[in-house]
């Protein structure tokens, strides 16, 4: 029986860049169940489409791809957000994963990354254009969270998986090395976030950081 196939939305105010996006995404066998140029389109339409990614531009007529990014994830938390942009820069990609974005990518991208960052995303991992994600990382070994959650609570086998995520393996990397599959990987982080209290892996990759899980 073929899985279903995932829900995707595309915004972008470049109306040749957003139909390539589209007709790419269609092609490798996703659905784009709507599209938008502006800010104010792409809330009002996530919120009627129900996307399970939104593929992101963040510069965008208001609001913003960062304003927009919390907003959806505000009304949809499941919903997964991809920031395709023409921007690397540094404050740039900070702000979109501060605002919930579990993916970011330069469309300076393959269209082979691009379908491949879609479905991991989907599938629950972070994607990083190459360069991004140590700058990613680094920025969260700088922060300090006030109070960081007990791991004591985690089991073994979390705390093995947690490790793994730190050093930025996938759920497929992580489910082969371990010889699990990759529904049992899913559902232990999705333990450990809940007993964290923590909402997605960028969240849990920090933590991991700070514990000292990634060296």
């Amino acid at each position: 029986m073929d899985e279903p196939r995932v829900r995707v939305m595309v915004v972008d105010d470049h109306p040749m860049w957003r139909d390539a996006v589209e007709r790419d995404l269609e092609a490798a066998g996703f659905t784009v169940v709507a599209t938008a140029a502006t800010g104010t389109e792409a809330v009002n339409r996530a919120a009627a489409a129900r996307p399970q990614v939104v593929v992101l531009d963040l510069q965008i007529p208001e609001p913003n791809g960062v304003e927009v990014t919390a907003a959806v994830l505000g009304a949809d938390p499941s919903a997964r957000v991809l920031i395709l942009s023409a921007s690397g820069e540094q404050d740039d990609v900070l702000e979109a994963v501060k605002a919930g974005a579990t993916g970011y990518l330069v469309k300076s991208a393959s269209r082979e990354e691009l379908v491949d960052a879609v479905r991991r995303v989907a599938e629950g991992d972070s994607v990083f254009t190459p360069g991004l994600a140590g700058l990613v990382l680094g920025e969260f070994r700088r922060m300090q969270t006030p109070e960081t959650p007990p791991g004591e609570q985690l089991t073994t086998r979390e705390t093995e998986i947690l490790k793994l995520v730190a050093k930025g393996l996938s759920y497929k990397q992580i489910a082969e090395r371990l010889v699990l599959s990759h529904r049992t990987v899913q559902n232990h982080v999705q333990n450990t976030l809940r007993k964290l209290q923590m909402h997605n892996r960028v969240e849990l990759t920090r933590y991991a950081i700070e514990q000292g899980l990634d060296d």
